[in-house]
């Protein structure tokens, strides 16, 4: 008798069979379009294609036409998906800070970060050295000992003590926004921070960048001649005080008895942008209604510059974006001609999406998934193709995302001429791009790409560097791929990581919940669980998919960065307390680390 998975097999086969016939068909996916796509998208009239940019704007435009051109029915209207994302932060008109009855001047005296909270405060001034409080075995520092701040402000020093050491053990405590985190834990009603000569030498604001959630209270970078003149009571600069912290290396605190009031005012604007989603019909009359989605973004970082996740960040200039992810995307389209031309052999649709937001937090794909105008229960799989355009001279080709159905090794090497191609499977289903979205809703995903380079986020990712011939290789396997998804029987999701240290949320420390976390901050005042790994800590406390973190040990969790500060003070072995909205109640939860 043959095996159930034997018969399977031989569908496979057979199916893989018909459409190589059909391939004769269908028109080809030519180098030469692929480079016509990658060029223009690579340009330097799309201005790196930031997100919410004129240039992103011109993407989705170009992307839509090509896609109607193919003969894809948008599943929204004019095959546009809209959503605002930040665009920046900027200072407000309401910045004050008055020392006593002083008044000093925003942007030149004191500046807030983007992370204070817009709101006003008064009252005395305490400084409390570099803000720490810290108890680890081989490290003990609390500035706050000696120090009661609860209804103050506090005046804080930046960096740490070890400006100099580039593996200094207070490294991981000296950001800015975890000291204004710790005060604000402390009691304190608003924080000030300064930069000591050792630091700072020329004293400067730096630019507000985007991506930073507020800690709840107001927040201001001051400048030392402002620091001077409040603690000019004591008779202690800021100079010495900097000096003598970093020679004696132990706390110092004090009140200055100076009255100070503020109030603090940043704010975000936003901007639309857009992701293309447009549709291939199935031919089967029950199969037509699921889904095989075939995705890649099409945004990137801009010009670059600081907090824009370039690896030059001083380098200000187009950032091309040929193989991130211009490549993906002129894949997409070249597969959706092919596609479109056998549809009449495919008996599941194909939604094919290009996604905006990708380099800011998956914005685009989470978007999406959180906003379905289908049923996500009816996809069969999502395949994701980023930065596919530098197969090298071994022609490997990375997959990940095998281990998310049992059936997809086999659906992979049913699609691949290992004489073309080498692959390297990885099962984990989570990773840094758009098939992560997909992933945390229990869809089977994979992702291909031919992996990273020295030209990654950087200028020099240009439109004659790619291998357009690999692109026709990896293109002819991805067609074979998505066209089985699409006809074979319908695949039964696993979960499939994310690994023990590994992703973005990997830490110097090592303390870890075993969570895949809403990078994108689809949720406020919270952290929501968009996956939660067996056997770590989180699912052996009872966490599940879906519940949002509100307080860790009786502190409050609003964001990934309240998250990731409450993480940093947590010890191996330690029993914690997690309490979650779960279905809008409340559940404590006992989680052991």
């Amino acid at each position: 008798m043959i095996s159930i998975h034997k018969i399977g097999f031989i569908c496979l086969v057979l199916i893989t069979m018909a459409f190589s016939k059909e391939k004769k068909k269908s028109p080809e996916i030519l180098a030469s379009q692929l480079n016509t796509y990658v060029s223009f998208l690579a340009s330097d009239q799309l201005q790196g294609r930031l997100t919410g940019s004129p240039g992103d704007s011109l993407a989705a435009e170009y992307i839509r036409n090509i896609l109607i051109k193919c003969r894809l029915i948008p599943l929204f209207e004019n095959g546009f998906e809209r959503f605002r994302v930040t665009d920046k932060i900027i200072y407000g008109p309401g910045n004050k800070l008055k020392v006593n009855e002083n008044s000093f001047k925003s942007e030149t005296d004191f500046a807030p970060f983007a992370f204070s909270q817009n709101s006003s405060f008064f009252g005395k001034v305490v400084f409390a050295g570099y803000g720490f409080e810290i108890n680890e075995d081989s490290l003990k520092w609390n500035d706050y000992a000696s120090a009661d701040v609860k209804g103050k402000v506090v005046l804080i020093l930046r960096s740490d003590p070890e400006i100099e050491k580039t593996a200094s053990p207070f490294i991981k405590y000296s950001r800015d926004r975890d000291k204004a985190l710790e005060a604000k834990d402390q009691g304190a009603i608003a924080v000030l921070l300064v930069s000591g000569k050792s630091f700072d030498p020329e004293d400067k604001f730096e630019s507000l960048v985007k991506g930073e959630q507020s800690v709840g209270i107001p927040v201001f970078h001051i400048t030392r001649k402002l620091a001077n003149q409040i603690l000019l009571p004591n008779n202690l600069p800021v100079e010495e005080l900097e000096k003598k912290l970093n020679e004696s290396m132990k706390p110092l605190s004090f009140n200055t008895e100076v009255t100070l009031s503020g109030q603090s005012d940043v704010i975000q604007t936003t901007v639309p942008t857009r992701n293309v989603v447009m549709e291939i019909p199935g031919n089967d009359k029950i199969l037509k209604d699921e889904y095989v989605i075939l995705g890649a973004h099409f945004d990137h970082l801009g010009l670059g510059g600081p907090g824009s996740g370039s690896r030059v960040p001083d380098t200000v200039g187009v950032h091309h974006g040929a193989d991130d992810n211009a490549s993906g995307v002129a894949m997409v389209l070249e597969l959706a001609k092919r596609l479109s031309a056998s549809r009449k052999m495919l008996k599941r649709s194909v939604l094919v999406i290009a996604f905006s937001g990708e380099e800011e937090g998956l914005l685009g794909s989470r978007w999406f998934v959180d906003h379905s105008k289908i049923d996500l229960n009816k996809v069969n799989a999502m395949v994701n193709l980023d930065m596919v355009g530098r197969l090298n001279e071994n022609s490997q080709v990375q997959i990940s995302g095998v281990g998310t159905s049992d059936s997809l090794k086999k659906v992979i090497y049913a699609s691949c001429d290992t004489a073309e191609l080498k692959l390297s499977l990885s099962n984990e289903g989570y990773g840094p791009s758009d098939h992560s979205s997909f992933y945390g809703k229990n869809i089977p995903v994979l992702f291909l790409t031919t992996g990273a380079h020295l030209d990654y986020h950087t200028p020099a990712d240009t439109w004659d560097k790619i291998n357009y011939p690999g692109m026709v290789k990896v293109s002819d396997l991805s067609f074979h791929l998505v066209s089985l998804l699409a006809n074979m029987e319908r695949l039964v999701f696993k979960e499939a990581g994310p690994k023990s240290g590994s992703g973005r949320g990997t830490r110097r420390k090592g303390i870890a919940l075993g969570i895949m976390p809403d990078y994108g901050g689809n949720v406020k005042n919270g952290l929501r669980a968009d996956f939660v790994t067996s056997g770590k800590p989180a699912a052996l406390g009872g966490m599940k998919k879906g519940d949002i973190i509100t307080f860790i040990n009786g502190k409050p969790v609003n964001n990934i960065q309240d998250y990731m500060f409450r993480l940093n003070q947590l010890k191996r072995g330690e029993t914690i307390s997690v309490e979650v909205l779960r279905d809008n109640q409340k559940v404590v939860l006992v989680i052991q680390l």
